[in-house]
């Protein structure tokens, strides 16, 4: 068993509260940290703000310099992170391999950014007040972030914090959760490698009273919150004068038009149905199939599912292994019992076993119940027919959700209106709402956040506009 320290101001150290962290497969140790509390939360933020205005000035050649270092280094640590946050997360190889390749992305993607900071020249005399004056507006970094960081990809959305924060210029202190936080440590251990000023990057799995803390404390100047809606807009409300940025997930919705390629809708629906047991923000929730098309949709959906491998996460042949605790397996249980109770079918799966449930596809369901109408965070889909393509937008949105959307179609107005009618902060033509890559804007509305990710656009959340108005004529 490895120990992992806790990483606090640029020092590796161990406190009194032992935290173990266990694989949900099979309950065995993977490791075993730390929880910090509020004097260890103290030390990180003095050591921050100390270095606060180093980071502020810290020129663009040398964050690219040390961006670019950490990308190399999880490069070469690539199967040792991944195989640790298998473990850690329950997560099938493949997927956890993908994760950290995503993570070297964006610190490259951010080594990029950190060389082309917003600016903007602008004429003044527009109106004759503003004759003989010139305008530039320039950014400047926040200041301390906290950043919260959930289980379901450790380390690639911590990195979505870190590496921005590193490219605007702003020390970050990061809480991971609780279940997950050994491969976000072990990239502590790179970042403590180069020439980052120590106190601008902090790791802190916490107790309750510090992560309230991270919400509450004036000292920092924006948090960056990812998880649910419920812990998210009560964050926001307690957060003061703060920025806050949240990504709060959704019951991501997929429309098959008539004209779609069917296989093509069906192999990426069940990828992004039942990628990582459906723990995804973004994972398939709803399809919304065409009457014509809907039978051979549904068969061919049925095949492709009864193919997928189970097995432990480090197994690299696995396509499915369990959930992230038994609690949250049970919950799906629960709400899948509760929808057949109401009328719906099921038309593969629906069984638990300890911490895995099946992959599990349902028919006949009503808006009102919780597979439909809340997140289920789990490996289930809902499958309903529609007649019109209008309709269909109708239903997407009708929900308290909107992060991304799916629309298989090979219709330019279909795609159009899909574009100017659906309510989400994406939308993905001929391909799932759980597409990502890492430098495009990422972000909902209505329940599913507020602000946007993406290297760049985080990059501007964290930094706060400045104009300089020159009187030339002087």
């Amino acid at each position: 068993m490895s120990e992992y320290k806790l990483y606090i101001g640029g020092e590796f150290l161990a406190t009194n509260q032992k935290l173990v962290v266990n694989n949900p497969y099979d309950d065995s140790v993977v490791g075993e940290t730390f929880l910090a509390g509020s004097a260890d939360l103290e030390k990180a933020i003095n050591k921050a703000l100390s270095v606060k205005e180093k980071m502020r000035k810290l020129p663009s050649h040398k964050k690219y310099e040390i961006l670019s270092e950490i990308a190399h280094k999880i490069e070469l640590k690539k199967e040792e992170l991944a195989l640790i946050l298998a473990k850690e997360a329950g997560k099938p190889l493949k997927y956890a391999l993908g994760e950290i390749s995503r993570a070297i992305q964006v610190f490259t993607v951010a080594a990029e950014e950190s060389k082309r900071l917003p600016k903007e020249y602008f004429s003044i005399d527009w109106t004759p007040a503003g004759e003989g004056k010139e305008g530039l507006v320039k950014y400047f970094p926040v200041g301390l972030i906290a950043g919260i960081a959930p289980f379901n990809f450790p380390l690639n959305l911590a990195v979505h914090k870190i590496a921005p924060a590193i490219a605007s210029g702003n020390p970050i202190i990061l809480k991971p959760a609780r279940s997950t936080p050994l491969s976000v440590l072990e990239l502590a251990k790179i970042i403590d490698e180069t020439e980052l000023p120590k106190g601008a990057f902090s790791v802190l799995p916490m107790d309750r009273e510090a992560g309230n803390q991270l919400v509450t404390d004036e000292r920092f100047n924006m948090l960056s919150f990812t998880g649910s809606p419920a812990v998210g807009w009560k964050m926001k409300a307690n957060a003061g004068k703060k920025k806050v940025a949240l990504e709060l997930g959704g019951n991501a919705g997929v429309i098959v038009s008539e004209n779609a390629n069917v296989d093509l809708a069906v192999n990426k629906c069940l990828v992004g149905g039942f990628a990582y047991s459906g723990q995804v923000c973004i994972h398939v929730q709803r399809i919304y199939v065409h009457e014509n098309i809907f039978d051979d949709f549904v068969q061919k959906f049925i095949k492709k599912t009864e193919k997928l491998t189970f097995g432990a996460p480090d197994d690299s042949s696995a396509d499915i292994s369990v959930m992230i605790d038994k609690d949250n397996a049970k919950r799906v249980e629960d709400w899948v019992n509760e929808a057949v109770a109401d009328g719906a079918k099921v038309l593969y799966g629906g069984k638990r076993k300890d911490t895995y449930y099946e992959p599990t596809i349902l028919t006949n369901t009503k808006k009102q119940m919780k597979v439909c109408a809340l997140e289920i965070f789990g490996p289930v889909v809902t499958i309903e027919k529609y007649a019109n393509f209008s309709n269909a937008i109708s239903e997407v949105n009708d929900s308290e959700y909107g992060l991304q959307a799916g629309v298989f179609t090979n219709a330019i107005d279909e795609m159009n209106e899909a574009f100017n009618e659906l309510e989400v902060g994406g939308v993905i033509i001929n391909d799932v709402p759980t597409f990502r890559v890492d430098h495009m804007p990422y972000g909902g509305v209505k329940n599913s956040g507020f602000g946007r990710e993406g290297v760049k656009y985080s990059i501007f959340e964290m930094l706060e506009p400045r104009l300089l108005v020159k009187n030339n004529d002087y």
